[in-house]
């Protein structure tokens, strides 16, 4: 697989697009970046034709026209795994922090975030569920899984499953990373994710 010659960042429900900007910023990779929002997240504006994590999908799919590496947090992560699952020629590597992936993270000791108030995210995805796990073990490129030891949505388990079933993957875990690790510990991370970038 070659080089990445973009970056495509997807952030969590927060929709926060500043949030991989410290990470994009010490990465040494050439490759051009783009930052993905979620129209009706992180106060972006309801877009109609957004109404569903299909919709966000084909958006994402839309903009892989080049060897592009995803790098997803969270929620974002689901969007990337279905990317790099209807659009594998176009994928050259996965970063993944602190996400389901598509897999049951309740069964994985997860902490229910929709016990929480939910208010803040739309009602479609809210009530949103799916089951990847029998079609993880299809994707090949290189995966870098980012975990902290000290988060409830995501605990370490689910990054280790999420190792288990990816076919080329490591598990990085970071000391007393809570789930805006891939932020916080923005600079620790970075020489990792550009390492994982050259890996073929």
């Amino acid at each position: 697989m070659s080089a990445p010659e973009q970056l495509i960042f997807l952030p969590g429900a927060s929709g926060n697009k500043a949030f991989w900007q410290p990470l994009s910023d010490r990465l040494a990779t050439p490759a051009a970046r783009r930052f993905v929002d979620y129209p009706g997240f992180g106060g972006e504006p309801v877009d109609p034709a957004i109404a569903s994590i299909d919709a966000i999908v084909q958006r994402v799919l839309a903009m892989l026209d080049r060897p592009t590496a995803l790098i997803a947090q969270s929620m974002g992560g689901v969007i990337a795994v279905r990317a790099a699952l209807e659009k594998p020629q176009f994928v050259t590597h996965l970063v993944l922090s602190v996400t389901s992936g598509g897999i049951d993270t309740a069964a994985l000791g997860a902490q229910n975030w929709r016990a929480g108030d939910t208010s803040a995210f739309p009602e479609w995805f809210v009530s949103f569920n799916t089951d990847l796990s029998n079609q993880i073990a299809s994707i090949t490129q290189p995966a870098l899984l980012l975990w902290g030891d000290n988060d409830p949505l995501s605990p370490v388990a689910v990054g280790e499953r999420l190792n288990a079933l990816l076919a080329n993957s490591a598990l990085h875990v970071v000391r007393g990373g809570e789930h805006d690790l891939a932020s916080v510990h923005a600079q620790a991370l970075a020489p990792l994710v550009d390492t994982h970038l050259m890996a073929d």
